[in-house]
């Protein structure tokens, strides 16, 4: 069983009370969908390698729309990533997005969505990493369940402590600024994990398209808990 429905039969078998990711009603917002791929024609080296360009790319997309938020990216090829070293793996790009990205202004708080623990939580602040990233533990029945936000706000992290109970709802952060999060236009990385595999504070946010069988044994959909229709892609 992949992780998707493992974290499905858990839900059904456990209900949760949900609260948002990010303040938007997926019955009455709409959610512009981003796609990364190669198939964008718009989206050149140029364009994702300057920051400034990109996040005007992206604001634009959202108002030629009429959308406050964009949304995607869960096990999306993303060509993008081809030529920052931070996704070079032995000369192999890691291009398959494990996340969903929201696309947002920066400042956009950011909310657990399950009551939780803290499990970790550092600043990724290499170029083309998180940022300030904060990782959640979350029990459902026998299933544990880690949520990963990245692209934060720095102060997100202050008085931070590793086991402090987080309840749903609260207000955990807020979208980072590119100078901060890890020089990306803002917005939230929001990716599930059944097993840490050892990771503290951080766990990779793309792999290698032949690992995708393996990634998804451990990446449930987030779909699930933003409570969108059908999942992303």
């Amino acid at each position: 069983m992949d992780a998707t429905s493992r974290l499905a039969t858990a839900l059904k078998a456990h209900p949760q009370s949900l609260s948002n990711v990010v303040d938007f009603d997926v019955k009455s917002d709409r959610l512009y969908q981003f796609d990364l791929t190669k198939n964008n024609s718009e989206l050149s080296f140029d364009v994702v390698n300057d920051v400034a360009k990109f996040s005007h790319w992206v604001d634009q997309k959202l108002v030629d729309n009429h959308c406050r938020y964009g949304i995607g990216g869960y096990m999306e090829l993303r060509t993008i990533y081809d030529n920052r070293v931070q996704f070079d793996n032995k000369g192999e790009q890691r291009q398959l997005h494990l996340g969903v990205d929201i696309w947002a202004d920066a400042g956009t708080p950011v909310y657990a969505p399950l009551d939780g623990i803290v499990h970790s939580f550092q600043d990724n602040a290499n170029f083309g990493d998180y940022g300030p990233t904060i990782i959640l533990q979350h029990q459902i029945g026998d299933l544990t369940l880690y949520s990963l936000y990245g692209h934060l706000n720095r102060e997100c992290l202050f008085g931070l402590t590793v086991g402090k109970s987080i309840k749903s709802g609260v207000h955990i952060a807020n979208f980072g600024i590119a100078e901060v999060n890890g020089g990306w236009p803002p917005h939230l990385h929001f990716q599930l994990m059944l097993d840490m595999e050892g990771w503290i504070g951080d766990y990779p946010g793309a792999c290698k398209k032949a690992d995708k069988e393996i990634y998804l044994k451990n990446i449930p959909d987030p779909a699930l808990l933003l409570r969108l229709a059908s999942p992303i892609n």
